[in-house]
């Protein structure tokens, strides 16, 4: 072969294997095989490499953990319980609570279905688990998230662990060392003994650790006398003792308290502990009314109520309550208490006959509910609650479920003012501003229609102002002025004023003008005491100062920064005393005092308020229909044997008669008013109807009820700042024409009834 021949076959081999050597160049961008940008960082040797690290660290950590915690010799100090003390306001003791109200039985005196059922709603893995279960805590956090509640998230051992070592801590540190002293105490007993312990170590509610005391406080039996469905109950209840005692719960807690009761069942059912067909016959069983311990007498358990849901708002617990060590020192002045405890007495209860339930039936169902403040400082100086824990186990004066009625009115008046708003005709609402007074009128320039009726269907005229519209609780008056305002400004209003913004608030309808939202005696003093301290807000308080020996509670702040205007506050205060001196509350009238306030009276006669307050003392007085163990909202109508039980009745006669006692010796003043504005008067600015109204009568009527066809005398407006005196309303088929000259209309009647019906 010749050079040529072989350069020739060089060159043809060398052609074969130029592919091959370029993939394989090409593989690594050169390299032989090596990896390129982020796979050089990520490969499957690392990845395992690092995870079977982290375990090994994990382990580490574990192990160290484990070695370096060590179960605890003694019980904490909620194991061992110790009282509290409640003193009143000049340091004399009103009550202690809080001793051991536990009595620890065996587990053998715990019938096997009781034991069951908590189990089965805290922990179904208890007797295969060793004293924690990743998976639960898992499951519980999803539960928590989506509201099952179907299971909790420490087992029964951690419980047991929690309750008897350790505190009711959420923090990072404590539960850790629940994990491992779970551990160790699972190693150390036997599942009976920690079942049994932690039985006998949970909170129940009502005073009660322990199952024995439990059974006692919510069923008046023994351990071993409780059926499933009581144990299903208790072992519901312990979630949220407060929440779920059905003797008190609202609608939400009821609620939730079913919802895991069932689960109880249910899960039972699941775990082939509860025969399908038995299950369905099961219902919750209602639970014993709450029995008052030595100490708990009178009002003492309603004060003590107060006193503990007040350190609640403040971040302490029940079970932080009731593990004992406080020296709680209330507001509440012992003689201001017992004026308030004598007044309802004298004025309310010795008028009822509760034991004539055939010819006093409504008697049975009056409930009386009061709080007293003093404005300057926002202390509750007294507070009533009701008849007796025996009787009533929540307190009145912090009951939610009522209206208040037409004492919402003030703040839409004070709304209207601190908004600058105008009436339909352009001009700035002022209490000396002219409104339509005619019953049923239909408001104007509102989207939801409304045409309330005034109470007995009274018109007052065409054009009456709104001091006069204030002083009789004109509906169709205060119905137009929340569409002038905007009944979402004033809402505003009244949270800024205290009030609460809870489920059921109406947005933005005129009908909100007459209290139709929920509240309690409390609040409404916190609005009124805002007005007296001239628009600075007030949040009655009613502990003056708590200590335990781990720490300090801290009161809130009681008297804060400006709410609304002082101008408002004042020019409403000075509205507000044209009620008491000329209006429907006159029956508080007295030269002992001055005093303003407001009567309200809810639809049906369910509830009836007088809230009223002098430049010393803000207090509320609220009677409620509540029909004997339904809690079904009645009338009041017929109280005492007598006819409409409204806000210018009895809780203006309690009102009076705790004054005079709570004020007596006491140097009085006058309102400082000096800021209020009553505005000028108005010209009429309506036509006047072809047929004038007849001169009224120079004499009062016997009566608030003048006779069916007698015409509507109307108001004159009075160019000085005081009050108007008010004209007698009349039931008029037909709108009257306005006089706007002329006598002096006559003095109102002593006792008119002008709320809303």
């Amino acid at each position: 072969m010749g050079r040529a021949e072989a350069r020739k076959a060089q060159q043809q081999r060398g052609a074969r294997r130029a592919p091959s050597g370029r993939a394989k160049g090409a593989k690594g961008n050169g390299g032989a095989g090596k990896p390129t940008g982020i796979r050089r960082f990520f490969t499957w040797r690392k990845i395992l490499g690092t995870f079977l690290g982290l375990i090994l660290l994990m382990m580490a950590g574990a192990i160290i953990l484990y070695f370096s915690v060590d179960e605890p010799t003694d019980p904490n100090e909620s194991a061992t319980l110790q009282s509290n003390t409640y003193r009143y306001a000049d340091g004399s003791v009103m009550a202690r609570t809080g001793e051991m109200n536990r009595e620890i039985v065996p587990l053998d005196k715990i019938p096997e279905d009781v034991r069951t059922a908590f189990i089965a709603i805290e922990n179904k893995s208890f007797y295969e688990d060793r004293g924690i279960d990743v998976m639960g805590v898992a499951r519980g956090l999803f539960n928590t998230v989506t509201g099952k509640g179907k299971a909790g998230g420490s087992t029964i051992t951690q419980q047991y662990v929690k309750n008897y070592y350790l505190t009711q801590d959420q923090s990072p540190t404590r539960k850790l060392r629940e994990l491992v002293i779970s551990l160790k105490v699972d190693q150390r007993l036997e599942k009976h003994e920690i079942l049994a312990g932690y039985l006998n170590t949970n909170f129940y509610g009502r005073n009660a650790y322990g199952i024995q005391a439990a059974a006692q406080a919510f069923y008046g039996v023994d351990a071993d006398k409780l059926t499933l469905e009581q144990g299903a109950y208790l072992a519901a209840v312990i979630q949220a003792p407060s929440q779920y005692d059905l003797a008190t719960a609202g609608p939400n807690g009821t609620r939730l308290v079913n919802i895991r009761f069932n689960a109880v069942l249910d899960n039972m059912v699941e775990m082939g502990k509860l025969d399908p067909a038995k299950r369905k016959a099961m219902s919750l069983p209602e639970p014993i009314k709450p029995k008052p311990r030595p100490g708990m007498d009178g009002q003492k358990g309603y004060l003590i109520q107060a006193a503990n849901d007040e350190m609640n708002e403040q971040k302490i617990t029940d079970a932080q309550i009731a593990a004992g060590g406080w020296n709680i020192v209330l507001n509440i002045d012992p003689k201001k208490q017992a004026a308030l405890e004598t007044a309802v007495q004298d004025e309310l209860e010795s008028k009822l006959d509760r034991k004539d339930t055939k010819n006093r039936p409504q008697d049975q169902s009056v409930q009386a509910g009061a709080t007293s403040v003093d404005p300057k400082t926002g202390a509750v100086v007294a507070m009533y609650g009701g008849q007796g824990l025996a009787e009533k186990a929540a307190s009145n004066a912090l009951r939610k479920d009522y209206q208040p009625g037409s004492t919402f009115k003030p703040i839409v008046l004070a709304s209207a003012l601190e908004n600058n708003a105008t009436t339909q005709d352009g001009k700035p609402v002022t209490p000396n501003a002219l409104y339509d007074g005619t019953s049923k009128r239909q408001v104007v320039g509102s989207k939801i229609p409304f045409n309330p009726q005034n109470q007995d269907d009274k018109d007052f005229g065409k054009e009456i102002t709104v001091q006069d519209a204030t002083n009789f609780s004109v509906n169709s008056v205060y119905a137009q002025m929340i569409v002038d305002v905007g009944p979402p400004a004033v809402k505003k209003t009244a949270l800024a004023l205290g009030m609460k913004d809870r489920e059921g608030w109406p947005e933005d309808k005129p009908a909100m003008s007459l209290g139709t939202m929920s509240a309690n005696t409390l609040e409404m003093a916190g609005v009124y005491a805002t007005l007296d301290n001239h628009g600075k807000k007030v949040t009655p308080t009613i502990i003056k100062s708590a200590e335990h020996a781990e720490g300090e509670f801290t009161p809130r702040q009681a008297v804060g920064a400006q709410a609304i205007s002082r101008q408002t506050a004042d020019t409403v205060t000075k509205v507000l005393t044209g009620v008491v001196n000329d209006g429907s509350g006159s029956k508080v009238k007295s030269s002992a005092y001055e005093a303003a306030g407001k009567t309200g009276t809810t639809e049906s006669n369910v509830a009836g308020w007088f809230t009223g307050y002098t430049p010393e003392l803000v207090t509320v007085v609220a009677m409620f229909g509540e029909e004997p163990g339904t809690h079904k909202q009645v009338t009041l109508t017929g109280t005492a044997g007598g006819g409409r039980a409204g806000g210018s009745s009895f809780p203006a006669e309690i009102w009076k008669a705790y004054t005079l006692a709570a004020l007596k010796g006491a140097k009085t003043g006058e309102f400082d008013v000096s800021e209020a504005k009553m505005g000028a008067p108005q010209a009429p600015s309506r036509t006047p109807s072809p047929t004038p109204s007849q001169s009224a009568s120079s004499q009062p009527p016997a009566s608030s009820s003048p006779p069916a066809n007698s015409p509507s005398p109307t108001p004159t407006p009075t160019p000085s700042n005081t009050p108007t005196k008010s004209p007698t309303p009349t039931k008029s088929p037909t709108p009257t024409a306005t006089n706007t000259g002329g006598p002096k209309p006559p003095d109102p009647p002593l006792f008119p009834q002008t709320d809303r019906p």
